[in-house]
């Protein structure tokens, strides 16, 4: 049989989003793409590996034999592509959204001065784990809480979480800050794999908020502007999405917003803490 690293990736990629469209959109390919490879993978292992469901796709019987197999070879090939990546310099920081908001370009200079030798180059990747566990990056900037089993982890700074919501919003447009319990009378627009927002930051309250799904932040930023709902979100997406007809405020009793560092535990990246000690900082910074 024949197979390659790519068409297992992407055979994952459907497992983890479910549907051929969510794993085109994680992977920047076209949705017959990912048809097609998954259907040579297929031909090559002489078996059905997913099957289509209404919502999207799902593993058969031999799929989910075949899936963790799948993914040690994946993560076999990631630590292989580390060691490539390390001999030549270089350390790619992954972020979904926002990266470090206004710390990124001071970080970017910063390093360059500081570590001539190594590189850092940025890697936008929207997923859970910002690319991490997918390959794409070294380090990884997330702001949810991660597997602490297979990822190492340093909470780098806190930010203050705030409200999108349409410029032209005749409910909001003249308030300066909004509270929690005013945003679950609204629709709020929600990136379920890598946002922030979800109904445990309303646990206990009387009212929750209607959801609406979105893929990425271009997709998010998109709806607000439209005004089909309001979203939360770190002070970092402020500063690194400034938007006509979308208006940023402050949730007075938002809950602050964990930005984290995070790296493969069995294949920690030179540089790490060098990384740590700098965005860290950055942070601590007024």
């Amino acid at each position: 049989m024949d197979w390659t690293v790519r068409e297992l990736e992407v055979f994952v990629a459907a497992v983890d989003t479910g549907s051929f469209t969510d794993a085109a959109l994680l992977l920047h390919v076209s949705q017959a793409s990912v048809s097609r490879t998954v259907a040579a993978l297929e031909r090559a292992l002489g078996d059905h590996l997913l099957r289509r469901v209404p919502r999207g796709c799902e593993p058969t019987a031999f799929g989910l034999q075949l899936l963790p197999h799948a993914r040690r070879v994946l993560a076999e090939a990631s630590r292989f592509s580390e060691v490539v990546r390390s001999r030549h310099g270089l350390v790619r920081l992954g972020y979904a959204w926002s990266a470090l908001g206004r710390h990124t370009a001071p970080l970017q200079r910063r390093w360059a001065r500081e570590h001539p030798e190594v590189g850092l180059e940025l890697v936008r990747f929207n997923s859970p784990t910002s690319g991490l566990a997918e390959g794409r990056c070294d380090v990884a900037i997330v702001r949810r809480p991660v597997d602490d089993r297979r990822y190492g982890s340093f909470v780098v700074g806190l930010e203050r979480r705030l409200v999108a919501f349409a410029s032209d919003d005749v409910l909001w447009a003249r308030r300066r800050q909004v509270t929690m319990a005013g945003i679950a009378g609204r629709t709020v627009v929600i990136d379920p794999r890598t946002g922030t927002t979800g109904p445990d930051l309303w646990q206990g309250a009387a009212t929750l908020p209607t959801f609406v799904e979105s893929t990425d932040v271009d997709s998010w930023l998109d709806a607000i502007a439209a005004g089909r709902g309001v979203g939360t979100t770190a002070q970092a997406t402020a500063d690194h999405h400034p938007r006509p007809g979308v208006t940023y405020r402050p949730i007075k009793d938002g809950p602050r917003i964990a930005v984290r560092l995070v790296w493969l535990r069995d294949a920690r990246p030179a540089g790490l803490d060098e990384l740590v000690h700098t965005v860290t900082e950055l942070y601590a910074t007024p």
